[in-house]
């Protein structure tokens, strides 16, 4: 069975799609450079949406900056692009989930290498 999607789901992906486009192929602020759109949330009223971004580099300032700098041009060309009533202000996240998984993953890794260690540790000790 097809999973549902409400309308807001639908417009938030669609709004992903297309400011990911912008940015990659409009926007000619050198600060934004190469960066991944990962989620977009809109609110219920579609006034606001929060685009949730990673970048290559990890997160800098002058990214945010040239984001925030380029979001009323965002916003107008996604005017042109998407048909809906209220059009949403662009606000810019930084999404740290890719950079905190990595860091579990490692944590788990070193744990699983300590781990390991001490069970050999404890095999090569002689019975009493």
């Amino acid at each position: 069975m097809p999973k549902e999607y409400s309308r807001g789901q639908r417009v938030a992906e669609q709004i992903r799609r297309e400011l990911a486009e912008l940015i990659r192929l409009e926007v000619k602020d050198p600060r934004v450079g190469l960066i991944s759109l990962t989620e977009v949330e809109l609110t219920p009223d579609y006034a606001h949406a929060k685009i949730f971004f990673t970048a290559i580099n990890g997160v800098t300032p002058e990214i945010l900056e040239g984001l925030r700098n380029a979001a009323g041009f965002l916003r107008r060309e996604l005017g042109k692009r998407i048909r809906i009533h209220t059009l949403p202000e662009l606000h810019f996240h930084y999404d740290r989930s890719v950079e905190e998984g990595s860091r579990l993953s490692q944590l788990i890794d070193q744990t699983v290498r300590e781990d390991e260690a001490r069970a050999q540790a404890t095999d090569e000790k002689p019975a009493h």
